[in-house]
């Protein structure tokens, strides 16, 4: 007889094959993320030092814009890397606390924080505000991780 519980039940090696899942998952989102955002940096870095340039000049950034711009593009470098090598290793690496996630998905959050502060700064509402959605998933990770630490 199949009731609601069962339904619901997972057993322990399902379930911790459906937490490793989950968290690669939220690992490669921001693997991609971070990981193209940096790369599109450094390949067409007079591009966005052009762009960043403009979206900052009547702000408290205008003079720092080429400074900044290896400061975030390093932050993105280091999330998107520390995110998909801890992706691998929740895959392949048979450990069972899961703080190095933790961590990895924190220093994504800080990463969107910067980018989120320096959109609110250059008076980029709309812009700000399409980084809250990437910031909630972080938050979720950070969450989700840590109720297994």
């Amino acid at each position: 007889m199949t009731t609601l519980f069962s339904l619901v039940y997972l057993p322990q090696e399902r379930f911790l094959i459906a937490f490793r899942i989950i968290g690669v998952l939220v690992l490669l989102f921001f693997a991609i993320l971070f990981l193209q955002s940096a790369i599109d940096k450094i390949k067409d870095r007079k591009g966005n030092l052009d762009w960043l340039t403009g979206h900052f000049a009547n702000s408290i950034f205008n003079g720092q814009i080429q400074a900044l711009l290896s400061i975030l593009t390093i932050m993105e470098l280091g999330s998107g890397l520390a995110a998909l090598f801890c992706a691998i290793a929740v895959v392949f690496l048979p450990f069972s606390e899961f703080a190095i996630p933790f961590f990895v998905v924190s220093m994504c959050a800080v990463t969107l924080l910067a980018l989120f502060m320096g959109q609110r700064i250059a008076k980029d509402y709309a812009g700000a505000a399409g980084i809250v959605p990437y910031f909630v998933v972080a938050l979720m990770g950070m969450g989700y991780f840590a109720v297994f630490i």
